[in-house]
């Protein structure tokens, strides 16, 4: 083919061009953002997730539960998730920080998550009820019993062991995947009011002054 080689090139010009543009441009933007400290609370935003949420920050991966649940809520013109009520203010990026990677998810088969530990508290929801959900699924979500051994009671029953569930003469008691994974959900709340993410409002009166 004629000027097959500058086709070629120009091809690959293209295509890492665009690639530089989108990959290393958006990291020059975002790369080094950091938490925002508030110094009338003393302390920064996001907060970093305790030991016990982390790690089931790793367990909500290793099950795939990105792939049914989103954790990014749309700005009120992009979508209804706002009215909702699976939050009052749109995801930013600084909301992120210290997830790696982010669990934007892929689908949204269940409920946005990004904020299921504020609902969570809001509905005065405790964390031997958030296992049970998990034990026995809800809204629409399958049960995951994999996540809890059925034992027998030898001397004192368990303090974690979920009420009027198991046989007489033993309890259910959640793994440590459960319970660190119940601890993550209920860590999962955006309700900093960041100031990037303050919904934009058009001057009327530049405009105004511009006709």
């Amino acid at each position: 083919m004629k000027n097959g080689f500058l086709f070629f090139f120009g091809l690959f010009f293209a295509l890492a061009l665009s690639w530089a543009g989108l990959v290393l441009g958006t990291n020059a933007q975002l790369g080094d953002l950091s938490p925002h400290y508030d110094d009338l609370e003393g302390k920064s935003f996001p907060e970093r997730a305790n030991g016990i949420a982390a790690r089931g920050g790793l367990v909500y991966k290793d099950l795939g539960c990105a792939s049914c649940h989103t954790q990014q809520v749309r700005r009120a013109d992009y979508g209804a998730d706002q009215a909702r009520g699976w939050g009052d203010r749109q995801s930013v990026a600084r909301d992120y920080v210290y997830q790696n990677p982010p669990m934007l998810g892929t689908s949204r088969t269940g409920p946005d998550l990004a904020n299921y530990g504020s609902r969570a508290e809001a509905a005065g929801k405790s964390l031997a009820e958030v296992l049970a959900d998990l034990y026995n699924g809800s809204e629409g979500m399958p049960a995951y019993r994999f996540l809890f051994e059925t034992r027998k009671i030898v001397g004192e029953p368990s303090a974690k062991a979920l009420a009027g569930v198991a046989p007489a003469g033993y309890e259910l008691v959640p793994t440590e995947r459960a319970e660190t994974l119940a601890a993550y959900l209920l860590s999962l709340k955006q309700t900093y009011a960041f100031a990037e993410a303050a919904p934009y409002e058009a001057d009327d009166s530049k405009e105004g002054a511009n006709e």
